[in-house]
């Protein structure tokens, strides 16, 4: 759970609203890694609570290893579909979801 504002949830197994989250993002990370993906699963999540939205930080099993997505959802009301911040590729599954820059 977020312990406030602007801080990170704990590591929490991905839900199906996780999932069509990257779903949503899918074209822009294939578009960014240039990989088509046949196995692209949510795994785990992190969140942060922002004024204007929520961040995640998704780990993603694309198959032979685990993508860490950066995703910005804004304010429910804006009618604007989730954004991809970044990608981090070739992570294992026990490597810490961390907020990153790409």
């Amino acid at each position: 759970m977020a312990t406030g504002m602007g801080k990170w949830s704990e590591t929490k197994d991905a839900t199906e609203g996780t999932q069509k989250i990257c779903d949503q993002v899918k074209d822009q990370v294939e578009k960014q890694t240039g990989k088509k993906y046949r196995v692209y699963t949510a795994v785990k999540y992190r969140i942060q609570i922002m004024a204007g939205g929520t961040n995640y930080l998704i780990k993603v099993d694309v198959g032979e290893d685990y993508d860490h997505l950066s995703v910005n959802q804004p304010l429910v009301g804006y009618q604007v579909s989730p954004s991809l911040s970044g990608v981090e590729q070739h992570q294992t599954k026990d490597a810490p979801l961390m907020p990153f820059v790409n």
